[in-house]
């Protein structure tokens, strides 16, 4: 598994979050092959148009996964819970550097460790917004060993949870539609990070 520190990767400038805002997706084929590009709701309207997104699970020293509630204020997906920080590359922009950018603008936090752990297709409508998820999806995982600074306009809360704590809450609180495929992709990474001891 291939491994770079991540600290000092976040230094572009910060991403508009507003729903008014123009922000362009990769737009890519089957293979992951950049084809073009589409404005970020468009590219969710259903019935969706394929794109590069990004999935980061990062870990603390106690091997629990971080997790965060989305801010009610996000068009897609408001208030659910989902995997440390999800996102898309602008164009042109690497997976990786995306998603040390979007942790850092999400968290206030820089991933001291930040490793490549496969990709994953899939597509997953969202009943309660009427868009969809057609993404070709590059999972990142590592460890988060600094103290959170969330953005509240992205965030609305955080929680650090072992396997069997994440198990007990998806079972009774809303998820966001994608966070079972990603999570399951990035299990065998997740488990030569954290070790067979921690449960994932």
């Amino acid at each position: 598994m291939p491994t770079t520190s991540a600290t000092g990767a976040n230094n572009s400038a910060s991403a508009g979050t507003g729903a008014q805002e123009s922000i362009m997706l990769e737009l890519v084929d089957e293979s992951g092959n950049t084809i073009g590009t589409a404005e970020k709701l468009s590219a969710h309207q259903s019935p969706g148009l394929l794109h590069r997104a990004f999935s980061v699970f990062l870990f603390d020293e106690q091997g629990r996964l971080l997790i965060q509630q989305r801010a009610l204020g996000k068009y897609h997906s408001p208030g659910v819970w989902s995997n440390t920080c999800c996102g898309h590359p602008y164009p042109g922009e690497s997976p990786f550097a995306a998603a040390a950018r979007r942790t850092h603008e999400e968290l206030g936090l820089s991933p001291s460790l930040l490793a490549e752990a496969g990709t994953v297709r899939y597509n997953h409508p969202d009943p309660a917004s009427g868009l969809v998820e057609q993404e070709y999806n590059h999972l990142f995982v590592g460890l988060a060993q600094a103290s959170l600074d969330p953005d509240p306009e992205e965030v609305g809360d955080t929680a650090f949870v072992t396997a069997e704590e994440l198990a007990k809450r998806h079972a009774k609180e809303p998820f966001s539609a994608w966070f079972m495929t990603v999570l399951d992709a990035a299990r065998p990474a997740i488990r030569e990070l954290t070790g067979d001891a921690a449960g994932w």
